[in-house]
């Protein structure tokens, strides 16, 4: 009798743990960090990036580099910014050479300046979206108008986290735009060693009016 009993708490607590392995890879859950593959549109990614970027990197100071500059190599706030310096006729056949500079980052002795990281290294065709300007002439005649960018802040109370101000698309790892010394002053944060940006940081790209909530 005490042999079976002994036999039967076994093969329970061996279902038990069988059914927690299959509802851990079910789920997605990594070993690693414990983050879902899936989190919060490719929210891992931004655990996994803080994590390999040395705390050095992350609270190093700013180059000088502000919005102004950033704006002016993008034809509306939230596209691709254009290539603002020579590219190596070498590169066009192999464009992951631009990854040698813009996957971590650092001090580029040949212009003077830190490199700005990209959120999105896993994309590898560079060229399909950011490109060289040729010419400042125009094509045919336009009547272009570039839209606002971004108000920053808009916080609903003085003192809660500001909102994203834009879409996550291609833009899901926080800390390439907001920390590191090619940060932009005036969008740079001063808590880089928090990993999940977005438990306090919701999304906010407003495209109505926001609805006040009055209690009924």
């Amino acid at each position: 009798m005490k042999h079976a009993n002994a036999k039967s708490r076994f093969i329970t607590c061996f279902t038990i743990l069988g059914c927690i392995g299959v509802a851990l890879l079910s789920s997605g859950v990594m070993a690693d960090s414990g983050v879902p593959d899936n989190y919060d549109n490719l929210g891992k990614k931004i655990f996994n990036a803080q994590r390999a970027t040395p705390e050095i990197y992350l609270t190093a100071d700013s180059g000088g580099r502000n919005l102004a500059s950033y704006y002016s190599l993008r034809q509306y706030p939230g596209s691709p910014p254009r290539i603002p310096h020579p590219v190596d006729l070498t590169f066009s056949g192999n464009e992951t050479d631009c990854l040698s500079c813009h996957q971590k980052g650092g001090f580029s002795q040949e212009f003077g300046k830190f490199v700005p990281v990209t959120p999105h290294p896993e994309n590898t065709l560079c060229y399909q979206c950011h490109t060289q300007v040729q010419t400042e002439e125009l094509f045919v005649n336009s009547n272009w108008q570039s839209i606002q960018p971004p108000r920053l802040g808009q916080s609903f109370l003085s003192s809660s986290p500001p909102p994203a101000p834009h879409s996550l698309q291609l833009r899901e790892n926080c800390i390439a735009c907001h920390t590191g010394p090619s940060a932009v002053e005036e969008i740079r944060v001063n808590h880089a060693g928090r990993g999940d940006c977005r438990q306090c940081h919701a999304v906010v790209v407003r495209t109505a009016t926001v609805q006040v909530f009055k209690r009924p």
